[in-house]
């Protein structure tokens, strides 16, 4: 679906002239944040079912909310609309209709046929898209004069983000603190300072960062300001499971708390180490020693054991060579040493690395323009199948210019040729002079000339 807004303007010659709108035009192919494709959208509703009159609609960042459609009014999404806001009215786009914002609802546990949901009045006039981005443009300089404000007054707070309302009657001031806060003196130095209604509103670190964006480690965008809606609690005992080392400068995200991608492969961890055998405080008892464990790969099922007097020496084992180690320490049997229980783990081929530069990707000189290769090439068609080298025309036009600026050297090549015995060398020809015709003309090149008759040691040939 297109942009509604006409954010996306195109130029004269029909090329695009880019977002114009600064993040806030109304397209659902991925220009928002928190962008959901509506995967019913193109299916009819049954005969006599209405569609669903509540619509989801977002404001400034990853703010939505849900406005209730009482006067019918014909909405798409990237529609921008005034709905209701207290004071006055506000501003946004509209990111879901249908059905699909019944699912919504359900999911943030609203009950939509009781729950008071606000109206929505109109499309936005122009007027209205006007004193709307005039309100956006207003918000950087006032969140910096506020925080020179709040750093007089002695505040520890830190204000993070600034919104106002579409009608430019109203505010909100986000803000982190880690303890609380007494605000009463910033909101009347502020509603002194901007002539609007002042709203503060506190959020987490990982508000703020889904708020501002930001690019993560892993090269992208954050999950956080791109799709992620809730943020669940993440613990070290993550990471120990996927056996990450607690380093926090690398656990850690731009909002300073442990990454929230720690949680998505935990599950998937947490089902593979249930077939692995408990070693809290436990050792492979054998007749050459106690064992013990140094390391674990989960996905290929294997475990690293030492013994006490080598414990550099590292002796993989599948988890059921453990299981069965384990079951006969129980019932005080001691196998010899653990090399010669590796029977089942003939099968299993070590993984093979082959770090070689095989593409030369990691040459620093791969986009370098090579030299051509020197040597005999292709026949030419003149010389009746016979390879020939290809002139260098660096060299011919070199040629030239002696040839031009001293007639006595080309009379003395016109001797040294005529000495060589090739009668065929002083009668003229009308064909070009190209590779493969060796014809006689003021231009006759010496060096060639010598080079072919001492790889042919026979005069050349000439189509008369």
């Amino acid at each position: 679906m297109g942009c509604s807004s006409g954010g996306c303007g195109t130029e004269k010659n029909g090329i695009p002239a880019g977002c114009n709108s600064n993040g806030s035009c109304g397209t659902s192919s991925g220009c928002n944040k928190l962008t959901v494709f509506d995967w019913l959208g193109n299916m009819s509703l049954p005969d006599g079912q209405k569609h669903f009159d509540i619509v989801e609609v977002r404001f400034k960042n990853s703010r939505k909310e849900f406005f209730r459609n009482n006067n019918d009014v014909i909405l798409h999404v990237g529609d921008i609309i005034a709905v209701e806001a207290s004071p006055g009215h506000d501003i946004g786009t509209v990111s879901l209709t249908g059905e699909l914002v019944k699912l919504q609802l359900k999911k943030k546990n609203i009950n939509f046929d009781t729950a008071e949901i606000k109206k929505v009045y109109r499309k936005a006039k122009q007027s209205d898209i006007d004193k709307w981005k005039e309100a956006q443009s207003l918000e950087v300089d006032t969140m910096f004069r506020a925080r020179t404000i709040a750093l007089k007054l002695g505040l520890q707070m830190k204000l993070s983000d600034v919104e106002f309302q579409g009608d430019k009657s109203k505010a909100i001031f986000y803000y982190t603190a880690d303890a609380r806060v007494d605000f009463r003196e910033l909101i009347k130095v502020l509603a002194e300072e901007f002539k609007v209604r002042v709203e503060m509103r506190q959020i987490g670190a990982r508000q703020e960062a889904s708020r501002l964006g930001g690019i993560g480690a892993c090269g992208r965008e954050l999950c956080c300001s791109s799709w992620l809606t809730d943020f669940r609690t993440v613990s070290t005992s993550a990471a120990r499971y996927q056996q990450l080392s607690l380093n926090p400068l690398k656990l850690a995200g731009q909002c300073g708390k442990l990454k929230c991608c720690l949680n998505y492969e935990l599950d998937s961890y947490v089902d593979a180490l249930k077939e692995f055998p408990d070693m809290d405080g436990k050792k492979l008892l054998t007749k050459k020693g106690e064992a013990f464990l140094q390391k674990t790969d989960i996905f290929r099922k294997m475990m690293w054991f030492s013994y006490r007097h080598e414990p550099g020496v590292f002796i993989p084992l599948h988890i059921k060579t453990v299981h069965s180690i384990l079951e006969a320490n129980a019932k005080n049997e001691l196998p010899d040493e653990i090399k010669s229980v590796l029977v089942s783990d003939a099968k299993l081929k070590p993984i093979e690395h082959n770090f070689e530069n095989v593409v030369g990707q990691d040459s620093l000189t791969r986009f370098d323009k090579r030299p051509k290769p020197k040597g005999n090439l292709k026949p030419n068609k003149g010389t009746q199948g016979k390879q020939q080298q290809r002139p260098n025309p660096n060299q011919n036009a070199a040629n030239k210019q002696n040839n031009v600026s001293s007639p006595k050297r080309h009379q003395n090549n016109n001797q040294s040729i005529k000495a060589q015995g090739s009668d065929n060398v002083d009668k003229p020809s009308n064909q070009p002079n190209r590779p493969g015709n060796y014809q006689r003309n003021k231009k006759f090149n010496k060096s060639q000339h010598d080079k072919r008759n001492s790889q042919k040691n026979e005069p050349p040939k000439t189509d008369v």
